[in-house]
């Protein structure tokens, strides 16, 4: 199968707010007032968070269907903890990024716990956005 490509393009509109266009869809990234921003829209890292749940809960409808049950629908909460230091420039001894994400994954379904095991399984497996967050994907920055 041949590789599907994505792309986004995005502006800042002040200096913790950015306007992104994914497709025909203008997202709002800013900080929460706490952080310096204006607080009109999730900020980056919650976007991680919210791109996680989006695609686990895609990959749990495709598994439950190609497993043979139905899931009516699911609720997920994600957490996820990260030093502020590092991005605020205090210290350099952590990473920047989340150093633990906690996913909670409650289908409204009447699978049998063997079936929803293997479900979690391909679920896990075969999420786009958890395989980036658990392996290292080549990026490359480039200046123009």
């Amino acid at each position: 199968m041949e590789d599907l490509k994505f792309r986004i393009q995005a502006h800042s509109d002040n200096p913790t707010k950015t306007i992104v266009k994914a497709r025909n869809f203008k997202l709002v990234v800013d900080e929460p007032t706490d952080l310096g921003g204006t607080d009109h829209g999730a900020n980056p890292v919650e976007y991680l968070l919210a791109a996680y749940a989006g695609c686990l809960n895609v990959m749990a409808h495709i598994c439950a269907k190609e497993l043979g049950f139905e899931l009516k629908s699911v609720k997920i909460d994600i957490v996820g903890s990260l030093n502020p230091a590092r991005l605020f420039g205090q210290s350099f001894e952590e990473r920047a990024g989340y150093k633990e994400i906690t996913a909670t994954i409650r289908p409204d379904c009447d699978a049998n716990a063997e079936t929803l095991s293997k479900w979690k399984d391909a679920v896990i497996n075969r999420c786009p956005v958890g395989d980036n967050l658990k392996n290292t994907t080549k990026v490359e920055v480039k200046i123009k």
